[in-house]
């Protein structure tokens, strides 16, 4: 069983930055992949960034591409998302997700954990 704790949502203005955090525990391998989605409301979750535990391979979504950073911390067994350049658009619940099977991508049914989420609101 691995339980995912997300941290580091707020309120921020057009422009600034946020470092989400989640810390997993419970056993993780590096064969594992972690994705980060968001849900805006109103609107259905949706992938941001995925990053595969075996060679740190990463991928985004277009809409954060050359804003957002994912990384992951071995040692933490955290994963981090970093956003700059935040914009209205990106205010949403967002909620990280293990894949066992390694996956990093935006399909949701392959991931088998998922944390509870948090807050960020960008306003303008």
């Amino acid at each position: 069983q691995v339980q995912l704790v997300e941290s580091g949502g707020g309120l921020v203005q057009t422009g600034e930055s946020l470092r989400l955090s989640c810390a997993a525990s419970g056993r993780i391998f590096s064969s594992y992949g972690m994705g980060w989605f968001r849900q805006a409301p109103g609107k259905e979750r949706e992938f941001v960034a995925g990053i595969r535990f075996s060679d740190g391979s990463t991928n985004y979504v277009d809409s954060v591409k050359g804003r957002f950073t994912i990384s992951r911390d071995n040692a933490k067994n955290t994963v981090y998302l970093q956003m700059n350049s935040l914009k209205p658009e990106d205010t949403a619940v967002y909620y990280c997700a293990v894949s066992r099977a390694g996956y990093s991508g935006p399909y949701q049914p392959n991931y088998n954990y998922w944390g509870q989420g948090t807050q960020v609101t960008v306003s303008s």
